[in-house]
């Protein structure tokens, strides 16, 4: 994450993309990417798959809002479901994060 407070970065910008993939209601394998965005009191992370689309809560830490995500899918029959960190800003991390699992 950026050493620069949070009341020094631009807000509504996408701060992180992170990488989601697990298995849908259907039993199928999804990947989408949820872009974590920086908003007036912390981070909101949204996701869309299919004709769903899912936004987490305003958060004060980016795991948090992502975290939010995987609950709210998780909720709607969503399983196995993992994410790692592929964009820091415009940088990309060349998949060298590590996966978070998250338990069903």
């Amino acid at each position: 994450m950026s050493s620069l407070p949070l009341s020094f970065r631009v807000r509504n910008a996408v701060m992180e993309k992170h990488q989601l993939e697990g298995t849908d209601p259907s039993d199928r394998y999804f990947n989408r990417l949820v872009p974590v965005k920086r908003v007036d009191r912390g981070y909101t992370a949204s996701v869309m798959y299919e004709a769903l689309t899912i936004e987490s809560d305003t958060h004060r830490t980016i795991p948090a809002a992502v975290n939010d995500i995987v609950t709210k899918l998780r909720d709607l029959g969503f399983s196995k479901m993992r994410t790692r960190v592929n964009f820091k800003g415009q940088r990309y991390l060349a998949e060298k994060e590590s996966w978070i699992d998250y338990q069903d």
